[in-house]
């Protein structure tokens, strides 16, 4: 009997990956750019082969700047914001006004591509509107009950690394062909602290690229100090206020400075694990064949997406 495994993948990581290192002279015969479309088929292909997964998802940011963590943080992802056009990045279901992300048009015009490929071959998309893939990824990475395997350069994602549920990801920030296999001693040995505490580790150190600030002055090092030593946000804070506390007075100083960024950080910087995705297992099965050939071939040729669907169509038929 074939061991079950999940493979969930954040498909705008890969596909924004995919984007930039995959030349773009790749076209369609009609001269479109598929650059995207390929690097994407090609990177499935390629994860599909190596990890022999029982089951797949390509998680969709719905909404990639979800209003609740704006409430709680404006800044959140703010320098990512282009003007709305109502053909973003992401955007599955949104009407004209929704915010977008910031892209090039020879990637947002793929986007759609993408959706049409994915569900020609049968792969679930699976998105909640109002959440991003984060949130998506965490709920089916907690509740699928079989070892997971999740594809990011996202290191959020690193807090969902659970040796003891067999959940772990796949970093691709140094490329998908040379992913990091990341586990909770991966995670240990690179930041000082175990994958369950990295939530509150992330919160404190920050994430510019997010437009989450952190504490100020506090940075790796500190974090995983003060995470090791006294074990959550609300610890750290408790002993900060502590007037024999060891913690230093230029730390309590940083602290106290950021009390009302720690106050609602945690929940933005979390991943969302308990969606309502209106999916069960059964529906992330791994094809082992398009669920629509005669769709997918047109696609294949209107695209020009010449070997890389044969590198797919190979991979789910030995799945």
């Amino acid at each position: 009997m074939t061991t079950q495994r999940l493979l969930l993948l954040d498909t705008a990581s890969l596909y924004f990956r995919a984007f930039f290192g995959v030349p773009d002279s790749m076209r369609a015969p009609d001269g479109r750019p598929v650059n995207a479309v390929r690097g994407l088929l090609d990177f499935i292909a390629r994860l599909t082969e190596d990890y022999r997964p029982t089951h797949l998802a390509c998680c969709w940011d719905n909404d990639w700047r979800p209003a609740w963590r704006v409430e709680l943080i404006p800044s959140y992802k703010a320098h990512r914001v282009a003007e709305p056009t109502g053909s973003g990045i992401g955007e599955m279901s949104h009407s004209d006004e929704t915010e977008i992300e910031e892209s090039p048009d020879a990637l947002a015009v793929q986007v759609p591509m993408i959706i049409d490929v994915l569900g020609a071959l049968g792969l679930a998309v699976v998105g909640k509107d109002g959440y991003e893939a984060d949130d998506v990824i965490g709920t089916l990475a907690r509740t699928s009950g079989i070892p997971t395997e999740v594809v990011t350069g996202d290191r959020d994602l690193f807090q969902l690394v659970d040796d003891q549920r067999q959940i772990r990801v796949l970093y691709i920030a140094r490329g998908v062909g040379k992913h990091d296999r990341v586990d909770d001693a991966w995670i240990r040995n690179r930041f000082g602290v175990p994958a369950a505490d990295y939530r509150d580790f992330a919160t404190l150190k920050g994430d510019p690229s997010d437009g989450l600030p952190g504490v100020a002055g506090v940075g790796e090092k500190t974090a995983a100090q003060l995470i090791t030593k006294y074990g959550t946000i609300e610890g750290i804070l408790a002993a900060a206020s502590e007037p024999k506390s060891v913690i230093a007075p230029g730390v309590r100083a940083k602290l106290a400075a950021a009390i009302d960024y720690l106050a609602v950080a945690p929940e933005v910087v979390g991943v969302v694990d308990n969606l309502d995705l209106g999916v069960r297992l059964d529906d992330l099965a791994l094809p082992s064949a398009p669920a629509d050939p005669d769709r997918f071939a047109d696609l294949t040729a209107d695209l020009g997406l010449g070997g890389s669907a044969d590198r797919v169509l190979a991979a789910l038929k030995a799945s």
